[in-house]
């Protein structure tokens, strides 16, 4: 399948062009795009492609290729808006927009979300335990801590290419479209503690919203939301599940912290399924699945590990293949992107309300 990749920073430098490399059984890359010609001509050097664009309409037009990928910072509503309706297929890297209306707005079209974790291989194992112990009503509370250091120290390994031939005017003028889509979604009022609480969200958080929604549903309600310690700091979520439960999510920016490192434990009355993922960008590095059940003696403790190298990235690029190819449907689309933005609309929402703080736009 010919595909384009749109954006060609460090995500795509460090995890998809040695996946697509090495999967050129399922994927033949014939254009990049980026603003920063220099990064254009360092993947398209790397994954030997000569069409390489910094306009996303140039792109469009010039075509020769069936999938876009996208990969580029910010809000993806209005770019996959454009590719959706030139017929190409989406792949299209969390958070698919910061706004509700830029979901609505979105043709009918084959589009997928990309939210990794969800097709990790232990992910779907541990969904499937979940199953056999009675789904979502078994569940007594869902724990998730994230530890995040600097993305420069994630990131310290991949020798990538920098962008410093971008427009400044040209940036000013995004970073100005970006804040004015914030704005629709919390109100011109909203002050910038709820503003960082909804990048957060939306640009980490995210990924533990896209599981819940895989073990349990969507949060039924967000009860308690606080933040402290120095930007982007620390943030604290809680809320009740839809069908039974509790969930807590603790998050936390640590500039130094050794390593990047994410648990997500889930407790039933048997015992508990806690996944501990590795840093994003190490691609092939294992999560691990921790069972928990009772031992064979009273009052013991039984305990399985499953470790899987199995790459999250890679099978879900595969995924992507046999959803445009075979129709198989994909884990998260238009729908899935949706609830994410609402929950973290809900959260801004909760957090402005209890420190009295203005909230307008949507998440009113």
């Amino acid at each position: 399948m010919r595909i384009a990749l749109v954006g060609c920073g460090a995500v795509t430098q460090a995890v998809y062009a040695p996946l697509l490399s090495r999967r050129r059984d399922l994927f033949e890359v014939t254009a990049v795009c980026d603003l920063s010609p220099a990064l254009a001509a360092a993947v398209g050097d790397r994954l030997g492609v000569t069409a390489r664009h910094t306009s996303l309409d140039d792109m469009l037009a010039a075509g020769g290729f069936e999938a876009v990928v996208m990969l580029a910072s910010g809000s993806h509503g209005e770019p996959v808006r454009r590719a959706l309706e030139a017929g190409h297929a989406v792949l299209c890297e969390k958070p698919l927009a910061l706004t509700r209306a830029e979901v609505a707005a979105l043709p009918e079209g084959r589009l997928m979300v990309g939210y990794m974790k969800q097709y990790d291989p232990a992910v779907r194992r541990a969904e499937r335990l979940l199953a056999e112990l009675g789904g979502p009503e078994a569940v007594r509370s869902v724990e998730v801590t994230v530890l995040h250091p600097s993305a420069g120290s994630q990131l310290a390994f991949a020798s990538l290419t920098r962008a410093a031939d971008v427009d400044p005017g040209l940036l000013g003028s995004l970073r100005a479209a970006e804040d004015e889509l914030v704005s629709r979604a919390l109100g011109a009022d909203a002050p910038e503690a709820v503003r960082a609480l909804y990048g957060v969200a939306l640009g980490s958080i995210c990924h533990d919203l896209s599981l819940l929604r895989r073990f349990t549903g969507s949060p039924a309600e967000i009860s308690h939301v606080e933040t402290w310690g120095p930007a982007p700091g620390s943030v604290e979520i809680a809320g009740t599940l839809p069908a039974a439960g509790r969930f807590s999510i603790r998050w936390h920016y640590l500039e130094d912290y050794p390593a990047y490192r994410e648990t997500v434990a889930i407790h039933h009355d048997a015992g508990t399924l806690e996944l501990a993922f590795p840093a994003p960008y190490l691609v092939n590095a294992p999560t691990v699945l921790t069972v928990v059940t009772p031992g064979a003696d009273p009052g013991g403790e039984g305990r399985t590990e499953w470790r899987e190298v199995t790459e999250a990235f890679e099978t879900q690029l595969a995924a992507f293949h046999a959803y445009v190819t075979e129709g198989e449907p994909p884990l998260t689309g238009a729908a899935g992107a949706l609830e994410d933005i609402v929950t973290a609309q809900r959260i801004a929402a909760r957090y402005a309300v209890q420190h009295g703080l203005p909230i307008g736009g949507e998440a009113a």
